[in-house]
């Protein structure tokens, strides 16, 4: 499985049209290029990094790559070594087998749900 957060209104969003079209927080499809997955063990730092204080309800988006119907291209487009999964196009609101609201701390932290 790869894992996507997401606000949930944007989710909610796709439900209506059918595809997913958010990179990550703040970014889209058409700006990225792609779109940003994690893979299990990298979740937690995407939360920490990129997803204190969010400004909405999360989700997170849990994702079977076989149903994606595209590639997905495991890479590091920023010059690291640790490669994160990326999906170049729309991810079908089928893909996804999973979906859990996130909690937020008073802190601003994301309390992810059990894998």
């Amino acid at each position: 499985m790869i894992y996507h957060l997401a606000y949930a209104s944007d989710w909610d969003a796709a439900l209506t049209v059918g595809s997913y079209r958010i990179s990550g927080r703040g970014m889209t499809l058409e700006s990225e290029g792609f779109l940003h997955f994690a893979y299990a063990d990298q979740l937690a730092g995407v939360a920490e990094r990129y997803w204190r204080d969010p400004e909405e309800p999360v989700v997170l988006l849990t994702v079977d790559p076989d149903l994606v119907g595209l590639p997905v291209v495991a890479e590091n487009t920023s010059g690291g070594t640790t490669a994160f999964p990326h999906v170049y196009g729309p991810l079908p609101v089928a893909a996804v087998v999973r979906v859990d609201p996130v909690a937020v701390t008073d802190g601003g932290e994301l309390v992810l749900p059990e894998l």
